[in-house]
């Protein structure tokens, strides 16, 4: 017996958007995610997982790479894994006052993404935005594979705030992300249905 095909779902621009790994995420890399669609069209999406962080490394470890010095507390800052492709680059996620001299992507209204050198000089000179998140990899979807996966229900959406993109508190970002929708993390399942 085949298993049915998944509704096909109509392309939305999702960027700006986060993603949250349902329960029933067959992917381990992306169990409990919470994903920051930088990107999306009917070519594929590019997002930055914002609650992972990357095992042993700190700010102050890729400035040492980089050759970059760092005079404040900047070097303290984690460093999160913001997916599993090209895991060797970096990025950063930002509020939007902050505007790269060589390129930024503006995701929304309040967040945006720079991945050149001079934003990684400008916050260990204390010169960078006002809040950010640094990430080695992403996450990428080549098309119509997202909107697969979403018919799969492998993801939920909710809109993307900076106090949780930025929060602190990583582990608990997942569940923040799933009460902003007024979902109690206990109540889901591993299993789902499509109607």
């Amino acid at each position: 017996m085949t298993q049915p095909e998944p509704p096909v779902h109509e392309p939305t621009d999702l960027t700006g958007k986060l993603l949250i790994a349902m329960p029933g995420m067959r992917d381990s890399r992306f169990s409990a995610a919470v994903v920051l669609l930088c990107a999306h069209s009917d070519e594929g999406a590019m997002g930055l997982m914002i609650n992972r962080p990357a095992l042993g490394v700190r700010l102050g470890d890729l400035f040492e790479q980089l050759n970059v010095e760092c005079e404040g507390g900047a070097g303290e800052m984690p460093v999160l894994s913001g997916g599993p492709v090209e895991e060797e680059r970096g990025f950063v996620l930002h509020t939007r006052e902050y505007q790269s001299a060589i390129s930024t992507l503006n995701v929304t209204d309040e967040l945006a993404m720079t991945a050149t050198m001079d934003i990684m000089e400008d916050i260990a000179d204390d010169r960078g935005p006002e809040r950010a998140l640094v990430a080695l990899g992403y996450c990428g979807w080549g098309e119509g594979q997202l909107e697969h996966e979403m018919g799969l229900n492998a993801w939920l959406t909710c809109d993307a705030t900076a106090e949780l993109v930025f929060g602190r508190d990583l582990g608990g970002k997942w569940e923040a992300a799933l009460r902003s929708l007024g979902i109690n993390p206990a109540t889901l399942s591993a299993l789902s249905g499509r109607a």
